[in-house]
């Protein structure tokens, strides 16, 4: 399934650089604040946790882009059962819309997120200890501003939706905040 998924987003790049006016390429780095929603019985608090990875940009026009990226992303929630931490190789696929000049956007797109590593306490009386499912699929929105000197802040929520631990309603919702460098 990953495969698939980054040969579409490489498919997707490489269409949109011969039809794109400009190009970008760069890494971003930030912090995520995460929360499990729609968890019934599970009163949570946010885990905060590091993002960090690689992006593509494809400027169509003055107003429209596209922005693949892939991305390490801590995730998960903590609570007074314990922290249940999930981390994922995230692959945004994020669509801006500029609405003042080449500076400030609006962002939108398909997230999907693969499970790298997962941490859940342990629970004596259960035998088969939880999980996390293997894949998350969500939807990103934000904004960003394209800054001088190829600085870029982007602010996006990550509304999950699907579950994130086996057999439970909870799903992702995560905050980020991120500062990213342009090479080109």
């Amino acid at each position: 399934m990953m495969k698939k998924l980054l040969v579409l987003v490489m498919a997707l790049g490489m269409f949109g650089i011969s039809q794109a006016q400009e190009f970008d390429l760069g890494i971003k780095a930030g912090v995520n604040f995460s929360q499990f929603q729609d968890a019934k019985n599970f009163d949570s608090d946010s885990r905060t946790g590091l993002l960090a990875g690689a992006f593509v940009g494809v400027k169509f026009s003055d107003r429209f882009a596209i922005q693949p990226e892939i991305l390490y992303s801590q995730q998960g929630s903590d609570s007074d059962f314990g922290d249940y931490h999930i981390d994922y190789v995230n692959v945004p696929v994020i669509f801006k819309f500029y609405l003042i000049g080449d500076v400030l956007n609006v962002q939108a797109g398909p997230q999907f997120g693969f499970v790298a590593n997962d941490d859940f306490p342990e629970f004596e009386a259960i035998e088969e200890q939880v999980e996390a499912e293997s894949f998350d699929m969500s939807a990103a929105v934000g904004a960003g501003l394209d800054l001088p000197f190829g600085l870029s802040v982007d602010a996006r929520y990550n509304f999950g939706f699907t579950e994130t631990i086996e057999n439970t309603d909870a799903k992702n919702g995560v905050f980020s905040l991120a500062l990213g460098y342009s090479f080109l």
